[in-house]
This record gives structure tokens, sequence and C-alpha cells, in this order.
């Protein structure tokens, strides 16, 4: 949450996580915030989560809520959703 709309969140995260061979999704949610869901290895992943807590130069990233679950496989691609 923060200011993460409008600063090029998604497409950051986006490129953050291909260049991690990381699969999965980011979209935008009502209350200025950003959910990112993703699958891969733990060390990648790790990183994702410390680069998610700072953004790209515009954001200003107040709280950053991490969620680990057991790897399910669904995931294909990496996508900015809509």
């Amino acid at each position: 949450t923060g200011s993460v709309q409008g600063v090029f969140y998604r497409a950051s995260t986006f490129e953050k996580a291909q260049g991690l061979n990381l699969l999965g999704w980011v979209k935008n949610l009502p209350g200025n915030s950003v959910e990112i869901v993703a699958e891969g290895p733990r060390y990648s992943l790790e990183e994702l989560v410390a680069w998610a807590k700072v953004g790209p130069p515009d954001a200003v990233v107040d709280t950053c809520d991490v969620v680990w679950k057991e790897y399910v496989g669904q995931l294909r691609t990496f996508s900015i959703e809509y």
C-alpha cells in the first residue's frame, strides 16, 4: 500500500519478476494498493519481496504484507492483470 498506483509499479514489478524468472501476476487493488502473486525459487521470491518494499523510483511504499504459501505450480507466465 501507499503511493503505488500511477507510478509504473505494476510494469516495474513485471520487469523485476521476469528478471528473476518468477511466475505469477501483479494487479492494482482499490485503496492505493497493489497485489503480487508469484511462484519460483525462495531466493528469487525473497529478492522480489525486498524490491516490493521499495518499488520503482516514484513509488512510496507504506506497507508490504507478505503471505507465504505452499508451491502450487499452476502459473505459467508473469503478467500484469487489469
